[in-house]
């Protein structure tokens, strides 16, 4: 995978990746996850990006897939900044509609 690659999928879950190259090349998450000696809710639970990619897990899917090491951790690396900056741009910016109207516009509510 070259840097333009990398730049186009910067910030999105490598589950979502890998459920999207599953489905490529025909595989079910399933049968696919113990193949690699993972349990298939683990995979599942990536899939869906309700769990992080760990190392040994990226390298055993990196394997078996035949795609360059270190992939996926690149991705979760880059998902990890973009959801770091998102939640400090929440703490700059709370929302508005936790305060009363009354607070702004002067009048009871």
């Amino acid at each position: 995978m070259n840097i333009q690659e990398i730049q186009a999928l910067k910030g999105i879950h490598p589950g979502i990746f890998l459920e999207r190259e599953l489905q490529k090349r025909k595989l079910a998450k399933g049968p696919f996850a113990i193949s690699i000696g993972e349990y298939p809710q683990t995979l599942g639970a990536i899939t869906k990006g309700k769990r992080d990619m760990n190392t040994p897990l990226a390298l055993k899917i990196e394997h078996e897939l035949g795609m360059e090491e270190g992939f996926f951790m690149i991705l979760q690396t880059y998902f990890d900044i973009k959801e770091i900056k998102r939640k400090e741009s929440l703490k700059l910016h709370p929302g508005l509609k936790k305060f009363r109207k009354a607070i702004f516009f002067g009048h009871p509510v």
